[in-house]
């Protein structure tokens, strides 16, 4: 048996597995299918329409896609939320047979008062397991039974919204139980149905998550574009938010494309069946490296962090000891927060008027969800290391790469190309 293995290059993506031609007419779930992770899935199924030649995307509202739905796949409008029987009624009816499940449904529920993005830790789980829950359970109710199911969770699995975890931040890490996490009781409920109904499961754990999509929260990018393209319409230049430490720590990204590559890599390969999988862009990346690039793309001048520790207020990370189980909690430094940027009048009445100049979709600053929107970058810019080691998956036979400065350009690109933002460099 031959040990080599073929790799390809498609755009920005490198490193691509290469499927045998024998290796076709499958048919997916994708659930959430309108969402940062669900709708890039749908792009990378559907670039095989001979590999997939059925792909159901389930959601609530239809994935919005360059040029409409591909061929071979079909929007079912479904809300997990309902009983496993109402969900069961819907897939009988559409006659829904699939042999792989890409599970992204998430729900996103208001934070505490004055508490942050995941503080309703408790209301999180019993909303998300729910999800997980009721769809799984109405798959038996329709008779379909998926050789595999990938549910995907994420980088909270190792606690670095709650501080510093250990680095790398390897699969095989304990559970932090400082507070509830979603993810573990989806974790368990999801290995507890695989193993009564015979069936292989994956977990995919990426980290800040690199897409274009017209529901904006929870997405790093969209709130730089918009810094950015202020910025370039006042005239001044792109100040980094945080300090030295935040600007030189490695922040592995996961490019909704990649995490799509990989995750279908991961069910279509028998070895890495009952597996859980960390997910990102297999490079290393620093805003110290990419700010002087962003600022390039927009044709503006940019500002290193300043070495006056005067300027910088700190907060701590919450909890003593932090996630890793030893040491000090995390010290973060910033200067500004996009949040409050993105409420300065001067801000708004800019955006307002790039609205007007490139007939802008969005709406309104004032109209967002300034909070939950620019708070999420707002965490990245000035969180814990985060290198979510590619060892494991690299060993079954991974190879998949892409520089994140170019994913994020793409993902800027179709911002733009929705009208979510202005144009690059203009």
């Amino acid at each position: 048996m031959s040990n080599q293995q073929i790799v390809q290059t498609k755009g920005i993506y490198h490193g691509l597995p290469v499927y045998p031609s024998s290796l076709k007419g499958l048919t997916a779930i994708i659930t959430g299918a309108n969402g940062i992770s669900g709708n890039y899935m749908l792009r990378v199924l559907a670039q095989d329409p001979e590999r997939w030649k059925k792909i159901y995307c389930l959601s609530r509202r239809p994935p919005t896609m360059p040029g409409g739905l591909p061929k071979n796949a079909e929007h079912i409008a479904l809300d997990f939320l309902k009983s496993p029987v109402e969900i069961a009624d819907v897939l009988r009816e559409k006659n829904v047979k699939a042999e792989y499940v890409f599970f992204y449904s998430y729900v996103q529920v208001k934070p505490k008062v004055g508490g942050g993005l995941w503080s309703d830790a408790e209301e999180m789980c019993r909303v998300n397991v729910s999800l997980l829950q009721n769809f799984c359970e109405a798959l038996p109710l329709s008779d379909i039974k998926p050789k595999r199911i990938m549910l995907q969770t994420g980088a909270k699995n190792y606690g670095v919204h709650l501080g510093p975890s250990a680095i790398p931040q390897e699969e095989s890490a304990p559970r932090v139980v400082l507070e509830p996490n979603f993810y573990y009781p989806q974790e368990d409920f999801l290995w507890s149905f695989c193993n009564k109904h015979t069936i292989d499961w994956n977990v995919c754990m990426p980290a800040s998550i690199l897409g274009a999509v017209p529901e904006a929260a929870m997405n790093l990018v969209f709130p730089l574009g918009c810094y950015a393209s202020v910025q370039k319409h006042l005239g001044e230049k792109l100040e980094f938010p945080c300090d030295l430490k935040a600007w030189e720590t490695n922040r592995c990204m996961s490019s909704s494309k990649m995490n799509g590559y990989m995750e279908e890599w991961a069910v279509l390969n028998d070895g890495a069946k009952n597996e859980k999988f960390n997910t990102m862009d297999g490079t290393t990346f620093t805003w110290g490296n990419f700010w002087p690039k962003f600022a390039a793309w927009y044709g503006v001048g940019y500002e290193q962090p300043s070495m006056d520790s005067n300027v910088y207020t700190s907060v701590a990370s919450k909890y003593d000891p932090p996630p890793r189980g030893f040491g000090p909690p995390a010290t973060y430094r910033f200067r500004f927060r996009l949040v409050d940027w993105a409420k300065q009048a001067k801000v708004q009445r800019a955006w307002e008027e790039l609205n007007s100049k490139y007939d802008l979709t969005g709406g309104k600053l004032q109209d967002m969800d300034i909070d939950r929107i620019f708070g999420f970058t707002d965490g990245g810019l000035m969180g814990s290391p985060l290198d979510l080691t590619m060892n494991k998956a690299r060993k079954m036979g991974w190879h998949g790469f892409v520089d994140s400065n170019d994913a994020i350009k793409e993902v800027l690109g179709e911002f733009a190309d929705l009208k979510m933002i202005p144009p690059i460099g203009k």
